[in-house]
Parts: C-alpha cells; sequence; structure tokens
C-alpha cells in the first residue's frame, strides 16, 4: 500500500489563482458537472448559471459543460466514469440546497447565510430565499470577479441580498466578513462544500475554530468531508487519475486535484469536532445518498468514486 505522502501537493502558503488555474480550475470543473446534470432529462438540480460560468472560460470549458459528453468519444468506461463523477455533484449539490431550504425555513428564522469557498456557486441567484436573506460569499478576489462579472454581463440578478467577501479563507476572513455586513448575534447558515482537502489540517482546525466564534445558539453548518474509502488508496488515486488525464488529453485542461489538496493523516474528523465543541451533527455517506436519490455507485466503478460524508449540524445552547 503507497503511503498518502507519496502524492506531492503544488499548494505554497499564500498561493492565489484565477478562475481557470489551480484551484479555480476545479470550481470550473465542479460548475461543468452541474451544466451537464441539469440538461439531463430528470435533473436532481437545476442549475441554469452552471453552464454560462462554465462556457465564459472558453471553449474547452464549454465542451466539459456539454451534456452529451461528446468530448470522450467511444470510450465506454470513460463516459461511465464521466458521468459518475456528474452523478455525485449533483447529489451533493442537493443535499445542500435542501439543507438551505430546510435551514432558512420559518421555524428557524436564520436570514443569514455564508457560503465558505464559494467558487461557482450561483445558490445565491437560483434558490428561493426567504425575504430578508443575506447571502455572503467567500472567496479568492479573482474568483469572485470572475464570477459577478460574468453573471452582471448576462443580466443576472440575485434572489437574496448577495455580498461578496474577497478574501483568503486562509487570512483574517472573520475581520473581512465583518466588515461586508455580517451580524455576529444573528444565527448563520454556514457551507463547506468542496472545501477542506484544500487547507492544510491547520488551516482547517482554524476554520472551524473561527467559524464557531461567529455562530450563536440555532446556528446551522453543513460540511462536505472527504475521506480515503474502502481499498487501495493508490489504486482508488490511480483510477481517477485515468479521468484527470482523459480531460487533459482531449480537452487540454489539466486539472489533478490531488496535487492541489492536502493528504495529512492527522486531519480532524468533522463530525467528531463539531460535536465535541456543542454541535449535533447528522451525517450520510455519499454512497447512502447516492443510493437513495437514484443514482447508486456501479460496483466495478467503486474504486473512481468519491468517498465522503455529507454533514449537517446545528449549534445548541450554551450550558
Amino acid at each position: 500500500m503507497t503511503d498518502l505522502s507519496d502524492v506531492s501537493s503544488v499548494r505554497t502558503d499564500g498561493d492565489s489563482w484565477d478562475i481557470t488555474e489551480s484551484v479555480g480550475a476545479t470550481a470550473l470543473s465542479v460548475a461543468a458537472a452541474r451544466a451537464v446534470e441539469t440538461a439531463t432529462a430528470d435533473p436532481l438540480i437545476r442549475d441554469e448559471f452552471a453552464y454560462l460560468l462554465v462556457s465564459s472560460a472558453g471553449q474547452p470549458w464549454a465542451r466539459l459543460a456539454s451534456p452529451g459528453l461528446e468530448w470522450i468519444g467511444d470510450d465506454e468506461h470513460g463516459r461511465r466514469s464521466h458521468r459518475l463523477a456528474c452523478d455525485y455533484q449533483a447529489v451533493r449539490t442537493h443535499f445542500f440546497d435542501t439543507y438551505f431550504a430546510e435551514a432558512t425555513g420559518t421555524a428557524t428564522g436564520i436570514r443569514q447565510v455564508v457560503i465558505l469557498a464559494a467558487g461557482l456557486d450561483s445558490r445565491a441567484y437560483r434558490l428561493n430565499w426567504p425575504a430578508g436573506t443575506t447571502v455572503y460569499e467567500i472567496d479568492q478576489p479573482q474568483v469572485v470577479k470572475y464570477k459577478t462579472a460574468t453573471l452582471d454581463s448576462a443580466g443576472a440578478a440575485p434572489k437574496a441580498v448577495r455580498r461578496t467577501v474577497p478574501v483568503d479563507l486562509r487570512d483574517d476572513w472573520p475581520a473581512a466578513l465583518s466588515a461586508a455586513g455580517f451580524d455576529r448575534t444573528q444565527p448563520t447558515a454556514w457551507l463547506a462544500e468542496g472545501l477542506l482537502p484544500y487547507l492544510p489540517a491547520e488551516a482547517q482546525d482554524q476554520l472551524f475554530e473561527m467559524l464557531a466564534e461567529l455562530s450563536v445558539p440555532g446556528s446551522q453548518v453543513a460540511i462536505e468531508a472527504f475521506s480515503l474509502g474502502p481499498g487501495d488508496p493508490e489504486r482508488r488515486r490511480a483510477a481517477r487519475r485515468v479521468r484527470f488525464e482523459r480531460m487533459r488529453e482531449r480537452l487540454g485542461l489539466d486539472i489533478n486535484v490531488e496535487t492541489l489538496t492536502y493528504q495529512e493523516r492527522d486531519r480532524s474528523d468533522a463530525a467528531e469536532w463539531l460535536t465535541a465543541h456543542g454541535w449535533q451533527v447528522h451525517s450520510v455517506s455519499n454512497a447512502e445518498e447516492m443510493a437513495r436519490l437514484g443514482r447508486p455507485i456501479p460496483m466495478d466503478l467503486s474504486e473512481e468514486a468519491f468517498t465522503t460524508r455529507l454533514l449537517r449540524a446545528t449549534l445548541g445552547a450554551a450550558d
């Protein structure tokens, strides 16, 4: 079995990126999956802004977002593998869309939402938010600039008050969030989707601590927590690398998630951390959720599938 230390990261302290570079490119690939799902006959989620956000980055990206997956050609295994990745993105998007609908429902009264590392998330524009809701989107300045300019050029209008917070999550983002109008006295619905592996273990713990400090009782958080999964991790990595190599060879897109993420073994378990700090946690594995929503992981593609837990938690009253 190959040790995770054999996987080297190209990330550096304080690194930044444009939308087509480094971690920015992963935001495009995720939005492309949402575009593919939206164009299916019976989609789990609808993101009418996804194709616009992806195709505006250039023709290769537009091809990646094409619902017919023509760029894959006659490689049937490759088509099924990529479709599985799109299915996963659809299921996790559905999970977090439902979370926001329930977290901001009449029973909670939450009207303050913070999306950490928002990327090309278009929820401020596509979800039906209760009146008076403010959605804060935190991400790298260039990513925020690209999304805002692209949606503005298309005449898109958010369905909530949208406030962007262009700051790196490794910096003092709570100060930037407060400067944007965040109210520390009000309950908040937080989201950390597709984020944790892109933070070093220490930065992840700092993120949790800062989030907790900014949360009053009744606040909620949803998190996508990644794990190694069963079997030989090297075999799983090798299977996923094939998909990234296919994108590079056929589209000229160089996306290698493994070299953009941090692989420390001593990373805190998100559910355990939240529970220890007074949050009531509910979690489900992605495999369970995919099966429940009619997108089960085929047995012969299990080594190519993501392995995650989708978490929702509520902060109880202080003792």
